[in-house]
């Protein structure tokens, strides 16, 4: 008999409803909210508000989408940590709410995990993933890490930043150049016309397979300030360069620590997850390295990149095969172990 997993994800400010049919996705619904954008960065209270508003709207129209009935669900899986405590109750709320309704189980699920299983969701495009043992480079907004994944549930951090993550490098020093939010895919569009080597940003290099973001970041401020004491439209005359330029050191960053997690592990499976794994700069100079060491790469279809509920549902199919369930006093977590 199949397994019907109803994936819920609300851990920051996209309210998402997927349906799963083992690991066939059905579908997958996301609601962006808009109002962050004239804040420069999401609101905790207003995400929530949002998240209240939509998750009704959104779960019905997955399930009516996908072709099922709500009696047809076997269990809902929902995003419990880590994220914006505000956001992640109301998802948590509401799969309570189902599963009792409903008689059937709960499943939490590390958003993190779920960037990572995203790679095991079969489309009527895709339908390959990594063997397992696979290395996999995880960047977000809030995270930046390597991570040599055994199994489906046994996954080990190998490398992470020891102060911001990759996405937050990003969206920081694009605010810096006051460009809308969110300013990473804005960065991206920007590189893609300007020259990457002309100007040069700190790249701290931290001992291991750990990352640092801190002091690029503030060198990109200390040589904006200094060239804008110069000439007051520097960023506007040069934004394309700069952006092609801090990207280019970013990624550099990224994938240095990439081939050495590669070599220390003799892995050859890699894969890339998370929001930032949506930059097309990072795509190719991850498939550029593979095709140097011979890596098996694997890189997330864009609409698995972002937050979605349909990387929550396949993680929970797998915790629903191992009968890990959660119970109806379980609460969210803004910061949760990996």
């Amino acid at each position: 008999m199949s397994v019907v997993i109803l994936g819920i994800e609300s851990s920051c400010d996209d309210t998402s409803a997927a349906v799963i049919r083992d690991t066939r996705l059905l579908s997958n619904l996301i609601s962006s909210q808009k109002v962050h954008e004239e804040y420069g960065g999401v609101v905790p209270e207003l995400a929530s508000r949002a998240h209240q508003a939509n998750i009704i709207p959104v779960v019905d129209t997955a399930i009516k989408q996908a072709g099922i009935g709500i009696n047809d669900v076997s269990a809902i899986a929902f995003t419990r940590g880590p994220g914006l405590l505000g956001s992640l109750l109301v998802g948590t709320s509401f799969a309570k709410g189902f599963a009792l309704a409903r008689n059937i189980p709960m499943v939490d699920v590390n958003h993190l995990h779920g960037h990572v299983l995203a790679h095991f969701i079969k489309t009527e495009t895709v339908d390959k993933h990594p063997q397992f043992p696979f290395l996999c480079l995880l960047v977000s907004g809030g995270h930046t890490q390597l991570v040599v994944v055994k199994d489906y549930l046994d996954m080990k951090i190998v490398g992470s930043t020891i102060d911001d993550a990759a996405g937050e490098a990003f969206d920081k020093c694009a605010k810096v150049m006051d460009l809308p939010y969110p300013g990473g895919p804005v960065v991206d569009k920007l590189a893609s016309k300007g020259n990457p080597l002309a100007y040069s940003f700190a790249k701290p290099l931290p001992q291991g397979l750990d990352f640092s973001f801190s002091g690029l970041k503030t060198s990109f401020l200390y040589f904006l300030r200094d060239q804008l004491k110069e000439n007051k439209s520097f960023i506007e005359q040069n934004k394309e360069d700069l952006c092609a330029s801090l990207q280019h050191t970013i990624i550099s960053i990224l994938i240095d620590k990439l081939v050495a997690a590669a070599e220390l592990t003799g892995i050859k499976e890699v894969a890339l997850a998370g929001g930032v794994s949506a930059n097309s700069g990072l795509r190719k100079a991850v498939t550029d390295a593979g095709k140097r060491f011979g890596w098996n790469v694997f890189i997330p279809e864009f609409k698995f990149t972002t937050d979605n509920a349909a990387m929550i549902a396949i993680a929970g199919y797998y915790k629903f095969l191992e009968g890990s369930f959660a119970s109806q006093d379980i609460a969210p977590l803004a910061r949760m172990p990996f």
